[in-house]
């Protein structure tokens, strides 16, 4: 069976605590290899250490996240709010809209007006 490989950070934290482990177990048996099961032991300490800063900064984020959207919510009603009494002010109609980036209420053409039918040349009977 082929091994596994390994690709998340916490399948290596894994591996360094039972590599650490053995080697404290077998450390008379391995006393060349002590100072580089200690370097091994500091760097699983930093690791996860980095690993709760990187925890604390992803609920930041997320609370962050949260009040970001309360406000953009919050934000858009009372923008509504604004541009409704500003057409209440000026009327829907008012060109003085644009200047708030509001577009005036235009009738379109056909409610404007009737279409006007110009009478043609009568097209010749079909025999």
């Amino acid at each position: 069976m082929a091994k596994q490989r390994k690709t998340r950070q916490s399948d290596f934290i894994t591996e360094w605590e039972q590599l650490i482990a053995t080697l404290t177990a077998n450390a008379a048996d391995l006393p060349d290899l002590e100072a580089r099961r200690i370097k091994l032991q500091e760097f699983l300490e930093e690791a996860r250490s980095l690993m709760q800063e990187q925890d604390l900064h992803d609920a930041n984020r997320q609370a962050s996240t949260r009040r970001l959207d309360t406000l953009m919510a919050g934000g858009k009603k009372l923008a509504t709010f604004l541009r409704t009494g500003i057409k209440e002010h000026y009327g829907n109609r008012s060109t003085k809209l644009v200047e708030f980036g509001i577009q005036p209420f235009r009738r379109k053409a056909s409610e404007t007006e009737p279409p006007v039918e110009h009478p043609g040349p009568e097209p010749p009977p079909i025999e």
